[in-house]
């Protein structure tokens, strides 16, 4: 029998309560399937993501390592193959893997301290900002998600959800962050991207001194990626510094770099929009605002 989780049945119910259910009916069976597969005991306490099972594990040799049971969806179907393409440069290993399952033996990461444990929050972007530059610049394989069609498909979503939004600024701004997209939209990037790199997704570690995980992958543009650094532990007195200090590390084009990030913002407004919410979250209107002014 495995313990699962309180917080982690609610966030999955909350995603999808029948997908949800329907992946906690199956988790026992599946952890005891691949503990027996790979020749794994439970080693601690169980952790948990979103929508993921994380279990501490020994393998046969007694060498620690992470067993991951997650839901397969768009955003985790690749997170195997970009682990394996990055073969521990900066991110964990990829140790094994099922496909089909999308279950996933990763490399356990010691100490495990989170990278939003660092007080100082330009220091932890700065670990960021050089994380970002290792991952983005290798070629993105075959088979992932690709930013193209992201932005095809936002694109043609902003009209609609234009008019589900209350206020007029919030309308104007979905339409700018738009505008800002179409201009780039024919030149979206083959990187290997992470797409949700902020300070929670990153571990002190032995082998690096970070190490990155929970990948959602897709290929596209790195500026695509900056987004999330800047509303993590936000502080408004700190966005251009932010945006400033990581396109500079990365070498990206400051206004290619500005456009993607207000894609990112349209993105997530698109989903606020469409989810009924008739105005949009605080935090990306400022700095969609802050980077619209400069």
């Amino acid at each position: 029998m495995i313990e699962i989780p309180e917080e982690l049945v609610a966030s999955l119910l909350s995603y999808g309560e029948e997908s949800g259910r329907a992946f906690l009916e199956v988790l026992p069976g599946r952890t005891a399937e691949f503990l027996d597969r790979w020749g794994l005991r439970i080693a601690g306490p169980p952790m948990h993501g979103q929508v993921s099972l994380v279990l501490p594990v020994a393998r046969a040799d007694e060498a620690p390592a992470v067993l991951k049971l997650q839901q397969r969806d768009e955003e985790t179907e690749g997170e195997w193959l970009a682990l394996r393409t990055w073969a521990g440069e900066g991110a964990v290993r990829l140790l094994e893997h099922d496909a089909g399952t999308g279950t996933l033996l990763l490399e356990r990461a010691g100490p495990g301290r989170h990278l939003s444990s660092v007080q100082d929050s330009r220091e932890a972007t700065a670990v960021l900002a050089g994380l970002l530059a290792r991952l983005s610049s290798v070629a993105a394989p075959e088979g992932l998600r690709r930013l193209g069609d992201v932005t095809g498909r936002m694109l043609e979503r902003v009209p609609a959800a234009v008019e589900l939004l209350a206020d007029e600024d919030d309308r104007r701004l979905l339409r700018d962050c738009a505008a800002a997209v179409r201009e780039v939209a024919g030149e979206p990037g083959d990187r290997l991207l992470h797409w949700d790199l902020h300070s929670d997704n990153v571990l002190a570690a032995e082998r690096e001194p970070w190490l990155v995980i929970d990948p959602k992958p897709l290929a596209g543009d790195p500026g695509f990626e900056l987004l999330p650094a800047l509303w993590n532990r936000f502080d408004e007195d700190e966005v251009m510094w932010r945006f400033d200090l990581m396109t500079e590390v990365l070498g990206l084009d400051r206004e290619r770099a500005r456009a993607w990030t207000l894609g990112r913002v349209l993105q997530n407004g698109l989903w606020e929009a469409e989810d009924g919410e008739e105005e949009l979250g605080g935090v990306q209107v400022f700095i969609a605002r802050t980077l619209l002014a400069r």
